[in-house]
Order: C-alpha cells, then structure tokens, then sequence
C-alpha cells in the first residue's frame, strides 16, 4: 500500500488536533484571564533510503541523503502568557495582576491551586473567595462592620469601618511565580497546578522582586485575539483539505495499478 495515504492520514490527524485547540481558544474569547493556547508540531520517522555521504559507482559520493518522512504529530500545546487587556468592572473586589504573577486559592482537597482570575467575592462569614467558594490565600476575613475595601497595589487589603479615622489592615494579597509558567496544569475554572514541569512556585509580594502590581476594580481580559485565531483557523482547515486530497490521490493511484491486471 502506498505510503503517503498513512502519512497524509498523520496529517489530518494533526489538524483535527489543531482545529480543536483553535475552538478551545475561541470559545474562552471572553474568559476572564484566560490564556490562549498554541499547537506545535514535529516531523515523524524518515525512512532513509541512500545516506549521504555513500560513493557511487564511479567514485564519487553522494552529497544528499534520500530520506523519505512518514508524517506529523503533535509534540506539545504552548499557553501564552500574554497579559490581557484591563477591563475596569468599578467593583471593589475585582483584582487584576499587572504583570507576572497568580493568586493562590486553597482546593476543597486542601491543595494549593493558581490563578490569574481576580474576580473575588466574600462569603456569608467575611472570607475572600473564588466565585466557586474557594478561599484566597493567605486567607482574608472582612469584618461584618466595614463599609468597603480597600486593595493596595503591594496586595495590602484594608477596610473601612464607619467611625474610624484611618483604615483597618485585615490582610495581605500575595503572588506566586514559577520558572516556566507554561509547564502548570490547567484544571478547569481558570486554574492552574505546579507540575515538575512548571518547577515549584516562588511567593513574594506585589510589586516588588519581579511580581506585578495590583489593580482594584479591573479584571484581565482574555488574551485571545479572534481575527487571528479565525486565521489560524482557516490555515489548518486548507491544511486539512490538503491532506485529505493526498488521501484521495493515492487511493485513486492504487485504483490504477489495481485496474492493470484487468
């Protein structure tokens, strides 16, 4: 059987698997914080029929090699970390990270997951949280009597209680880094956790050593940018039809040579 029908089925195969990387990216255009991902590539086995190098029948040597490859495949998927735009919301909760950085909320299970999503809320009993309920870290209880809250930019977070002259420090936001923030584990509900990959995370406080600044009533938009994922989208789709037009030419070749014993 020819080799090119299972090299362009490797093909599609790595388009279809581009395609949904694609719609994942569009469908999240408007997830708060959300960062877009990239498919990379890379070459399959070659099949190599001459080496270069080898002398040929008059002495000479082969400068080339003939090398025939047997496809594609999908090697990684690469988030980018591309701050989004600030998107001001004039609430007091909403938090934004203006440069490097996550927010660390505690899991039901006790673990400590990442995020970029600022959107908090306080529960009945005063504890910032998640819109899923889970709890900032360093926890943060706000005092039933305060009027507002105040959230400096190095994450101090105060409240301001009727009757007192200066506001009351109740906590502190803190950031953690990582050495390759492209190896964290997305887990759903924009958060993400350390993996060996992405190397054990660094805490510090906002705006200082490297980390980012906060901003009170913004939250970070998603870093999609739709004219360019319809591009890439239109690009893989070619690809595909390509692909599947390999497919369709070999099989009508095979037809042919089928057709010689007749």
């Amino acid at each position: 059987m020819l080799r090119s029908l299972w090299t362009a089925a490797t093909g599609m195969v790595a388009q279809q698997n581009n395609i949904d990387i694609i719609a994942n990216n569009l469908a999240n255009v408007n997830t708060t914080a959300f960062k877009k991902s990239r498919a990379e590539f890379q070459d399959l086995l070659y099949q190599t029929i001459r080496p270069a190098g080898v002398t040929n029948n008059v002495g000479s040597q082969y400068p080339t090699p003939i090398e025939i490859g047997h496809g594609t495949r999908l090697a990684a998927t690469t988030k980018s970390f591309i701050i989004g735009e600030p998107v001001q919301t004039f609430n007091q909760l909403d938090v934004m990270i203006q440069g490097e950085g996550f927010f660390m909320v505690q899991l039901p299970n006790g673990e400590i997951a990442y995020t970029r999503d600022g959107s908090f809320k306080v529960d009945a009993g005063g504890n910032l949280i998640t819109s899923d309920g889970y709890y900032i870290q360093p926890e943060i209880t706000v005092p039933a009597e305060a009027s507002a809250i105040v959230i400096r930019e190095n994450g101090d977070v105060q409240a301001v209680i009727p009757g007192q002259t200066e506001n009351e420090t109740i906590g502190q936001i803190r950031l953690a880094k990582f050495a390759n923030p492209a190896g964290l584990a997305s887990i759903g509900k924009n958060l993400y956790k350390e993996t060996e990959g992405s190397g054990e995370p660094v805490e510090g406080i906002p705006g200082f050593e490297g980390y980012g600044t906060l901003m009170q009533g913004y939250l970070e938009a998603s870093n999609v940018k739709v004219v360019e994922e319809m591009v890439n989208l239109i690009a893989s789709q070619r690809a595909y039809e390509i692909n599947a037009r390999a497919i369709q030419t070999s099989d009508d070749m095979l037809g042919l040579a089928n057709d010689l014993k007749r």
